[in-house]
């Protein structure tokens, strides 16, 4: 089918819309993070206003970045793979553009209220009670395009990338209404339905899940369609893919009690989230080494496709990742690791190696397609933009591990007499290289954000100018 062709056939333009603020909201919580890292190095950066606290600036930087860079790329490979692979277009444009609006309407009531101080203080779940509210309605809507568009596909065949993206739209919602049920006491102030440790579950029950399906399931539907078209090569194993669907989601939703080893949560709670946890390793694996494999016979293409190069990186991170997870699971290595910034790096691992690795991939292959181009207008600053995400990411995290199992033997050792040999302030000043070096490769990660933005805004605009020199001719 012929670019022109799928044009007139599928809704491409709120791809587009999602695809463009897939890259701006990138930039706006990148910047919030580079921010906040400073903050940690210079104090004073905190300028003494209580909305540029890191306290507040810290869930706007979570927010910006997971739903509104992650979400909407998810949104925008899920409206694109859906009808591709189904051959249908969206069920409902309308509906579509109504996931987009709310969508952008969301996350700037999320950099609003969170800077203000309204929030409910549940990790990745800060937003107060009417912002709630919305996000279930669209949702709900996000939902009915996707699965109404599967319903009415033209092929019999669903493909494993919209298992993927099924089972996140299905799971993010129950998660979110179960974490988020409260009883509002003014109009941005609410209280939680749970109490103490029930509380304490319930958010480590989304907390954990948000990372597994939000970030994990959605963005492995990403992997199944952009990694074989990348590398023109079909999925290495089918049948994998299939085991490797259900063993996931069959495993990850037990696993969230790991967040609270040592804690009042029952013993044998921590256990089973612990166990999971390890199970998990086998389905994570089996995801990445399909993806890894699906590049037999295209592993040449590595040296001159920058972007197959960002895929494939991506799989590297997302490995090592869910390979640390579960061992920071384990009870004994989690006394060391827990509260530490050992945990800092691990997420970022998955969420710059992992997650902004293989969404930067695939808005490099989809950006050129949806505006009818054969390629990015630079294929050059790709590549340097890769070799930005990857050294920035590889200094973030070297550095939180190095600073975070420091801290974990500074809280822990102890004097002849049983008193503790460090104070807390010391462990804080030994952390400050760690805390310059992370800075730093934040700030090296989102300069090739910027890139990005100058290499998508030239790609529009070379597509623009050659609309223009067309109708010219035509008129001529």
């Amino acid at each position: 089918m012929s670019t022109v062709n799928a044009n007139l056939t599928y809704n491409y333009k709120v791809v587009r819309q999602f695809a463009i603020m897939t890259v701006v909201w990138g930039i706006v919580g990148m910047s919030m993070g580079v921010l906040i890292a400073s903050q940690l190095v210079w104090p004073a950066m905190n300028l003494d206003f209580a909305w540029s606290h890191f306290g507040r600036l810290r869930p706007l930087h979570t927010n910006a970045v997971i739903y509104g860079f992650g979400g909407s790329a998810l949104f925008a490979t899920s409206y694109y793979v859906v009808q591709r692979t189904c051959q249908a277009r969206l069920i409902s444009d309308g509906l579509a553009s109504f996931t987009f609006w709310g969508w952008q309407a969301i996350l700037v009531s999320a950099a609003i209220t969170l800077p203000m101080g309204f929030t409910t203080s549940k990790e990745y779940a800060e937003l107060e009670w009417p912002i709630d509210i919305a996000i279930t309605i669209v949702w709900v809507a996000y939902a009915l395009v996707f699965f109404g568009t599967i319903m009415k596909r033209a092929t019999k065949h669903i493909y494993v990338a919209n298992w993927f993206y099924g089972a996140f739209i299905i799971t993010v919602a129950v998660l979110h209404v179960g974490n988020n049920l409260e009883l509002p006491a003014s109009a941005f102030k609410s209280y939680s339905a749970y109490a103490g440790v029930t509380d304490a579950m319930m958010q480590w029950w989304w907390g954990h899940n948000a990372v597994g399906f939000f970030l994990t399931a959605g963005f492995l539907g990403m992997m199944y369609y952009f990694v074989p078209k990348q590398a023109n090569r079909p999925v290495y194993s089918y049948r994998l893919s299939i085991v490797h669907f259900w063993a996931l989601i069959a495993t990850y939703v037990w696993a969230g009690g790991h967040h609270l080893h040592y804690s009042a949560l029952p013993d044998w709670a921590q256990t089973a989230g612990m166990i999971m946890s390890l199970i998990l390793l086998a389905p994570s694996w089996g995801g990445m080494i399909n993806g890894m494999m699906t590049l037999s016979g295209a592993w040449h293409k590595l040296r001159t496709d920058p972007i197959l190069r960002f895929l494939v990186v991506s799989l590297s991170f997302y490995g090592m990742s869910t390979f640390e997870g579960p061992m920071m699971a384990i009870k004994t290595v989690n006394a060391l690791s827990h509260n530490t910034d050992w945990t800092i790096g691990h997420v970022h691992s998955g969420a710059l190696g992992w997650v902004a690795m293989i969404s930067i991939g695939a808005m490099y292959h989809l950006i050129p397609r949806l505006w009818g181009m054969v390629e990015m207008y630079s294929i050059r600053l790709i590549n340097v933009h890769f070799w930005l995400a990857t050294v920035g990411t590889v200094l973030y995290i070297v550095a939180m591990w190095v600073n975070g199992i420091m801290q974990g033997l500074m809280w822990r050792a102890v004097n002849e007499d049983g008193t503790l040999t460090y104070s807390f302030v010391e462990s804080v000043e030994a952390s400050h290289a760690g805390y310059l070096v992370r800075m730093i490769g934040g700030a090296i990660f989102l300069s090739g954000m910027l890139l990005m933005a100058y290499n998508v805004y030239m790609t529009v605009r070379q597509k623009q100018a050659v609309a223009q020199d067309n109708a010219a001719a035509q008129a001529a």
